[in-house]
């Protein structure tokens, strides 16, 4: 059987550990309807039917989570695998869309200037930085997930269990075709890069600045998000 259900690298669905470092948004008002996110944090906002979304790294090489539920029915969410069934590929970019888990559009990808994105890893967690980047000095930070569990709980009031697998924008991920191994690289994404998306329905829309130094070329940076 060829579909792939919610296929995932599990570094954390959920965080039992707790973080040392607080869960946080913290955001800032630009021109053009474009809001900065703040680094290591996270936010949650509508995004109505035929909205554009663009998510802008403006110093480059920085990763931003992107999770997307609908909004009439919050059990209805981004699904990787029924995203990479239907497009046979897991690599997204341009013409690409994403699926949920009952097999509909969310979102389409509009726009992409930085053309590499993943949709493999679930947020970076406090778990995460505990058993796979233990000794790096980032033990006790809340994470991708923990920001958007604070985020979608406090304004939507999504529960931690349903924090899933994101659309990982900017995210550079190498899978190696003979032995499925994976590795993170640096982003190839550069100053001003973006991905733009348009809803398909009415979504809650999760979004972090990602706090894997790793990921993100040792500096952990803001992202900046407009939506139209």
């Amino acid at each position: 059987m060829r579909l792939i259900q919610n296929a995932a690298i599990d570094l954390a669905t959920a965080s039992p550990t707790p973080p040392t470092q607080s869960m946080s948004e913290s955001t800032r008002a630009l021109p053009n309807n474009t809001t900065a996110l703040a680094p290591s944090t996270g936010t949650a906002f509508l995004l109505r039917a035929n909205q554009h979304l663009r998510i802008i790294d403006p110093q480059g090489k920085q990763v931003a989570d992107l999770l997307a539920y609908n909004a009439a029915d919050k059990r209805e969410t981004l699904s990787n695998g029924r995203t990479f069934d239907y497009a046979d590929k897991i690599l997204l970019t341009e013409g690409d869309a994403l699926y949920s888990n009952r097999s509909n559009v969310l979102l389409r990808i509009v726009r992409d200037t930085a053309g590499r994105h993943d949709f493999l890893f679930t947020p970076c967690s406090t778990d995460t930085f505990r058993v796979k980047f233990g000794g790096t000095g980032e033990e006790g930070k809340a994470g991708c997930f923990g920001n958007l569990v604070y985020a979608l709980g406090k304004r939507f009031g999504i529960l931690e269990h349903e924090v899933g697998t994101p659309f990982n924008c900017f995210m550079n991920v190498v899978v190696d075709g003979g032995t499925g191994g994976i590795e993170v690289r640096e982003p190839l994404s550069g100053a001003g890069d973006f991905v733009e998306f348009v809803a398909e329905v009415d979504l809650i829309v999760g979004l972090t600045a990602c706090s894997a130094r790793r990921s993100n070329a040792g500096v952990c940076k803001e992202i900046w998000y407009s939506v139209w």
